[in-house]
C-alpha cells in the first residue's frame, strides 16, 4: 500500500467527523426547553463545537484522491472549466469570510459566546484550506480545456 492509498482511506475519517458535527447541531432541540431557559448559552456552545468538528471533517476529506471524483455531480463541475473557476473562487471567499469573521470575533470580543464561537469559525476557515488545494488540484485533473 502506498502513502497516497493510505492517505485515502484516512480520508474516510471525514464522514464520522462530520456526524458528530449534526450531533452537536441537533443536540440542543433535545434538551428539553427548561435546560436552554437555565443555560441560554448551551446552544452556542453546542454551535462552537459544531463548527469545530465541521472544520475537522473538512480538513480530513482534503486527503482524499483527487484525481477521481465521487459523484456525477461534482464531475459536472470540475470538468466545466467555467463552473471549476466559479466553485474556486467561491470557496476562496468563504474562507476568508470565515477567517475574517473569526479574527475579528476573537480579537475584539471580550469574553463569552461570541469569543467561543469565533474559535469554531476560524477553525473551519483554516479546515477549508485543505479543501481548496483539493479543489483547484481536482479541477486540474478533471478538467476538459487542458486536455
Amino acid at each position: 500500500m502506498n502513502f497516497k492509498t493510505l492517505f485515502h482511506y484516512i480520508s474516510y475519517l471525514q464522514y464520522p467527523l462530520m456526524l458528530i458535527g449534526l450531533y452537536f447541531a441537533f443536540k440542543p432541540y433535545f434538551l428539553g426547553i427548561e435546560q436552554l431557559r437555565e443555560n441560554p448559552d448551551l446552544i452556542f456552545k453546542n454551535l462552537n463545537s459544531l463548527l469545530i468538528f465541521m472544520g475537522l471533517g473538512v480538513s480530513f476529506s482534503s486527503l482524499q484522491d483527487t484525481t477521481k471524483t465521487q459523484n456525477k455531480f461534482s464531475e459536472k463541475i470540475w470538468k466545466n472549466p467555467k463552473k471549476g473557476k466559479l466553485m474556486i473562487a467561491s470557496i476562496s471567499l468563504m474562507i476568508l469570510f470565515f477567517l475574517t469573521f473569526g479574527l475579528i470575533g476573537y480579537y475584539f470580543a471580550k469574553v463569552g459566546v461570541l469569543k467561543e464561537l469565533s474559535i469554531g469559525i476560524i477553525v473551519l476557515g483554516l479546515g477549508m484550506f485543505g479543501f481548496l488545494k483539493a479543489a483547484i488540484e481536482m479541477f486540474e485533473n478533471h478538467r476538459t480545456d487542458k486536455k
